[in-house]
């Protein structure tokens, strides 16, 4: 019998980060807030199950900055639970990032052939990718091969409890594009061993239309192409939480929890590791993500400020089990 002065201890825990947005440089802020963000995570992590990262791992999906997160993974893995990715449209869109950025799927092969050659060094890294689908392959094969992730969409059953990771199958700079068999098998993997009060855990980089911070139609951050038909398989598995990123928007802004109400599954914005956005449309200097605790009869989840290293006040919600289906 558990002692009532004794603080109930969770069943596990996982954290939650995304958009770190690296660049090949090692100095810059946004490598800097992962290195504090990794550093911030290793003092209350023990025991973790793992951290998932919900996409934009890179600014521009080049090498370099893939050597970069191995560098600071690096530094510390040894006190840190294993890391899980997402693929983000930052890492694996068919876009060279530059001010302002030049979109590649509407232009013809060889005008992507003629800009891959000539450009500066920001494209360096994939002149040898002189189609839109060449450079795709490229960014997923260096996501698969420095994350070890397999594919745009990849589950994980981990202590007992179900991770899925789903993304885009397209180079859209900006959007997610899901295919039927990536719907199907979602349908699939949801099923598994399924109960109402056992949480199913989601990872999508853009957040469905009119659900979390950033996400409303009038802010215009939300982006799956599926948008209807992803709602339609989620809204069956109502006791599943699903994280998104790309949004930005800080945990502080309203919306950081959308109720699925029994409904739909719930979803949280996990905000930003490499900066943050208002309510107010403005960039923010900042670093924040989430720990999530799960209990016999609830989910805690909480948002974690890296750059203080504090817990950030008004940022902790509760879903409760068993969810009843509508």
């Amino acid at each position: 019998m558990r002692n009532e002065h004794t603080p109930e201890q969770p069943l596990a825990t996982f954290q939650v980060i995304t958009d770190t947005h690296l660049r090949d440089e090692a100095d810059h802020i946004h490598n800097r807030h992962l290195e504090q963000a990794l550093a911030d995570i290793a003092t209350f992590s023990q025991g973790s199950s793992g951290i998932m990262h919900v996409g934009d791992v890179t600014d521009r999906g080049l090498p370099s900055e893939y050597r970069e997160l191995q560098r600071i993974w690096k530094q510390h893995a040894e006190n840190l639970p294993d890391i899980r990715y997402t693929v983000g449209n930052h890492d694996i869109g068919a876009v060279v990032w530059q001010d302002p950025p030049i979109v590649l799927l509407e232009m013809k092969e060889d005008e992507v052939a003629e800009l891959l050659e000539q450009e500066g060094q920001d494209i360096s890294d994939e002149a040898a990718s002189i189609t839109v689908a060449g450079l795709w392959q490229r960014r997923l094969s260096d996501f698969e091969g420095t994350t070890g992730m397999r594919g745009s969409y990849h589950d994980h059953w981990i202590d007992g409890y179900h991770y899925i990771f789903l993304g885009t199958e397209q180079p859209h700079p900006k959007d997610c594009d899901m295919s039927a068999e990536q719907l199907e098998w979602l349908e699939s993997k949801l099923s598994e061993r399924a109960t109402p009060n056992q949480p199913i855990f989601l990872f999508l980089h853009q957040p469905l239309m009119d659900t979390v911070a950033g996400s409303l139609k009038e802010q215009g951050w939300y982006g799956v192409n599926q948008d209807a038909e992803l709602k339609a398989v989620l809204a069956k598995y109502p006791q599943a939480i699903l994280f998104s990123g790309h949004t930005h928007w800080q945990l502080e802004a309203q919306h950081t929890m959308y109720d699925g109400a029994g409904h739909m599954p719930t979803m949280f914005n996990a905000s930003s590791v490499g900066y943050l956005w208002t309510d107010q449309d403005e960039h923010l200097e900042g670093s924040e993500g989430l720990h999530v605790e799960i209990y016999r009869d609830r989910v805690v989840v909480k948002g974690r400020n890296f750059v203080t290293g504090e817990w950030i006040e008004g940022a902790a919600f509760t879903v409760s089990y068993p969810v009843k289906g509508s």
